[in-house]
């Protein structure tokens, strides 16, 4: 029997400029655990910027989101203007920054955000496919930009979810370890880092996201 495939959208490599890690690693693990296989995607683009992540500072150099995805995912990482959505059986955006920098503008436009086109190339496909959809800690803001009218949580900040709401989607608050279920738009999220979280947190919440997207490929 053909183990389902899911394919994971990597933003970087670093939670200030890119995937966050732990997130990112958590859902390959949980993937894997479920029993299927997944396949890692990046859009072959600059990083917005480079931050230190021992001082928060930004640093006067280029990085290349493709290639510092590779680093997540061990050289096994393909470009996603080569996405073809039938290729697979669910879609999950790991969170980090660089979801809403790289992937997005939410993090500097809020509402008025925009996507990039590979992003929203793929969710969109996936969507008229009615593949389902995973996003963990701030990317579901991507998603309410592609999706009007989905229901998503990325915990309990307000302020985000203000913008989120104003994107059209709607907003579940939620804590640590907790999924929203989206079943008309077939869209599962979990807060993960946007909480004052811990790795085991972390993994709670996606291994619960990967099992109701599982659930609903059947």
């Amino acid at each position: 029997m053909k183990r389902p495939s899911l394919a994971v959208i990597l933003s970087g490599c670093g939670y200030l400029d890119g995937a966050e890690i732990h997130e990112a690693t958590m859902t390959l693990w949980a993937i894997h655990k479920h029993g299927a296989d997944f396949q890692c995607y990046a859009p072959d683009i600059d990083q917005h910027h480079v931050v230190n992540h021992l001082t928060g500072e930004e640093m006067n150099e280029r990085r290349n989101v493709l290639i510092e995805s590779a680093r997540i995912a061990r050289g096994k990482v393909l470009d996603l203007a080569g996405f073809q959505a039938e290729k697979h059986d669910a879609l999950v955006l790991p969170g980090g920054f660089g979801a809403a920098k790289n992937l997005s503008t939410f993090a500097y436009d809020g509402a008025g955000c925009t996507v990039n086109a590979d992003v929203a190339n793929a969710i969109t496909a996936m969507a008229k496919m009615k593949k389902p959809i995973g996003a963990l800690c701030i990317a579901p803001a991507a998603l309410a930009r592609i999706l009007p009218g989905i229901n998503v949580t990325i915990g309990q900040d307000q302020g985000t979810a203000e913008h989120i709401e104003k994107m059209g989607a709607h907003h579940t608050a939620t804590t640590h370890g907790e999924i929203v279920i989206d079943r008309v738009h077939r869209v599962v999220t979990t807060p993960c880092y946007m909480l004052d979280a811990r790795v085991d947190q972390i993994g709670d919440g996606v291994d619960k996201l990967i099992g109701a997207l599982l659930e609903m490929i059947g």
